[in-house]
């Protein structure tokens, strides 16, 4: 399985609302000891195992609005189908902090998911979504994810970045539909 963060390049980026892809990658690269010392298609990545399972993590060096063609040229190199590749991202429409798992479905507006779509010429992939909010009044969405989170966002951003590596551990361990019914519960 491909695991794909997604996210701009560049310091100036690093810390903000767009990237919480790569911040989950990171996370994951940490977890399962896989350095991401490796570039092909406009990507760095790494490779490792999580059980039985053969595990590729990667974050596309191209713009947000670019990652459609690290994601088809990464699954090209490792010889894997769509339905291989799991996508994180940050998602507009989601409570800031909150972490859902879905397979296929459109972008939803999200310009890397976009990308995606239409270079692979498919939905049927995975993601990971990490809800960062609605921008407040009038602030244009474009600005809001290119923004920096608050110093008082931080510690439950943290949590947010956990847990979505932690779902992507249970897709690839135990499948989608336990990795919906842990993640995509509603609390009680």
């Amino acid at each position: 399985m491909l695991i794909l963060g997604l996210g701009n390049p560049g310091l100036k980026y690093e810390a903000s609302r767009h990237n919480l892809g790569f911040k989950v990658v990171d996370a994951l690269s940490g977890k399962l000891g896989i350095k991401l010392s490796l570039s092909a298609a406009n990507a760095v990545f790494g490779q490792g195992n999580l059980d039985s399972a053969v595990v590729y993590l990667a974050k596309p060096m191209t713009f947000m609005n670019l990652s459609g063609k690290s994601a088809t040229g990464l699954l090209k190199k490792f010889e894997l189908n769509p339905a291989d590749l799991l996508v994180i991202h940050d998602d507009l429409d989601l409570p800031a902090g909150e972490v859902r798992v879905k397979f296929g479905g459109g972008a939803g507006g999200h310009n890397g998911l976009n990308s995606t779509i239409e270079s692979l010429d498919s939905q049927d992939f995975g993601r990971v979504r990490i809800g960062i909010g609605r921008p407040p009044g009038r602030k244009e969405p474009a600005d809001y994810v290119l923004e920096d989170f608050a110093k008082g966002d931080l510690v439950a951003i943290e949590m947010a970045v956990n847990e979505a590596a932690e779902a992507a551990l249970v897709v690839v361990k135990e499948g989608y539909e336990a990795a919906m019914n842990r993640f995509n519960a509603t609390p009680s």
